[in-house]
């Protein structure tokens, strides 16, 4: 199968339809190792927490959030995750059935691990190995 959809999207934004226009239907995976600071989990139901995806504590404070080490974290986060591939299984099956969203709470939209994860799982679903 072609074209994964498979989205990101903050924790704290509200609900919208799944960018690639399937409404808001799918699955959602909070992909943070820490819970979002000042969001209930009763606002959250239905969503997978899936905190051992989300990059390591180690990795977490080395990035910082700093956007020019950002190339250098997604290796490493990459590489993270090829050693646990079985920590993706949730997603990977969730993305065969039908669109996908991950939600994170960092507040950089550009720099941030949710969307490596992305390109993570688009690439196992389309047969690469990232």
């Amino acid at each position: 199968m072609t074209g994964h959809r498979v989205g990101v999207q903050r924790v704290y934004d509200e609900v919208r339809e799944h960018p690639e226009g399937e409404g808001r239907g799918g699955a959602r995976f909070l992909v943070d190792r820490l819970w979002p600071r000042g969001v209930r989990r009763t606002a959250l139901e239905g969503v997978t927490w899936l905190k051992e995806a989300a990059p390591s504590q180690e990795l977490r404070t080395w990035f910082g959030h700093e956007a020019p080490r950002f190339e250098v974290f997604a290796e490493r986060y990459r590489a993270e995750l090829r050693e646990r591939p079985e920590v993706l299984e949730p997603v990977l099956e969730a993305a065969r059935r039908g669109p996908v969203t991950l939600l994170y709470a960092a507040r950089d939209t550009e720099h941030n691990h949710a969307l490596v994860l992305r390109e993570h799982v688009v690439d196992l679903l389309a047969g690469g190995s990232n």
